[in-house]
């Protein structure tokens, strides 16, 4: 469907639990409460949401989290999620800890695509920004989901002064994975660290590469802007929230692991789906579903990241979704 912009709404991620066994500093910092398993939306009420989604147009759905492994049910998420008449691709976004695990009962439950978090190589660093010595199992997982069958990205956030992305970036070049740069938005604890222009970002990559060359390929449903770069066997991408806002073709609305869709990451503007979700309805009325279609028409028309004194969304992004 269509919002009152005139955007086409296709996209819809699923935050499936708040929980993480990381600690990123800019995200789930020492010390963070998250909601337990308790307050997350059944396997059953995910489901309803994702098809009546699918009867709205949607048919991208990236599950999410927090970090959605820690979750015994994911594999049978994203199984049953595809299996909506309607939803074409399901992905999965992780921080890659458990990888190494469960990426056998991934590829057996038809995960469409993997985004894998990942800062920095460096293992000081890593130990640093995330509160875990998990370097080793994170690329280890990368590696083995690097074989294929399906395609791989890596997502780096992009902190001021953080020279770790040149060699983050440099996975790309051994191995056919897409990296993309996420500038830092001013979210939560992420009000506490100030993003990289990623315009500067691609003129320092151009000063290294000049052969740098913009990729007009289709790499999946989101807004990077994706850039080819000679002997690098996968493609460098931008996801410039901050300083190149792509809100007039955002496609995407969101669900939170309790059950609020938002329809803009920058407002605290959420609509509480659980009392549709679990009330009783006779045969043919489909309450959930107008209720749905109605949040995603009135989606904002742009955010205001630019100006983070006007963001009123004060959750943590654990707690809205990855």
């Amino acid at each position: 469907m269509k919002d009152h912009f005139g955007r086409k709404i296709e996209y819809l991620r699923i935050s499936i639990t708040e929980r993480c066994n990381l600690r990123c500093r800019y995200c789930m910092p020492e010390g963070s409460v998250c909601s337990g398993a308790e307050t997350e939306l059944t396997v059953d009420e995910i489901l309803k949401v994702g098809a009546a989604a699918a009867a709205l147009g949607i048919h991208s759905v990236k599950v999410t989290g927090g970090e959605p492994l820690v979750r015994k049910e994911c594999g049978e998420i994203i199984q049953k999620l595809k299996g909506l008449p309607g939803i074409e691709r399901v992905t999965l976004t992780t921080n890659g800890i458990f990888l190494p695990e469960q990426l056998g009962a991934l590829r057996a439950a038809g995960v469409d695509g993997i985004n894998i978090s990942l800062d920095t190589v460096d293992r000081k660093n890593y130990r640093h920004l995330t509160g875990m010595d998990g370097i080793d199992r994170v690329m280890a997982g990368i590696r083995m989901a690097a074989q294929g069958p399906v395609p791989v990205k890596i997502n780096c956030v992009s902190m001021k002064g953080d020279g770790d992305w040149q060699q983050v970036m440099l996975l790309a070049k051994e191995l056919p994975v897409d990296v993309r740069f996420i500038e830092m938005m001013p979210l939560g604890a992420g009000k506490c660290f100030e993003t990289e222009d990623h315009r500067e970002v691609l003129e320092k990559i151009r000063a290294i590469y000049p052969g740098v060359q913009p990729d007009e390929r289709i790499h999946g449903s989101g807004p990077a802007v994706y850039y080819r770069i000679p002997g690098f066997r996968g493609c460098i991408g931008f996801i410039s929230a901050v300083h190149g806002p792509f809100c007039k073709n955002c496609n995407r609305v969101r669900l939170t692991a309790d059950g609020f869709l938002k329809p803009c990451l920058c407002y605290d503007t959420a609509a509480d789906l659980k009392p549709l979700l679990r009330q009783e309805t006779e045969q043919g009325e489909k309450p959930l579903e107008k209720y749905m279609a109605e949040v995603i028409y009135h989606k904002p028309e742009a955010h205001c990241f630019e100006t983070p004194e006007k963001v009123t969304e004060s959750r943590k992004m654990a707690e809205i979704g990855g």
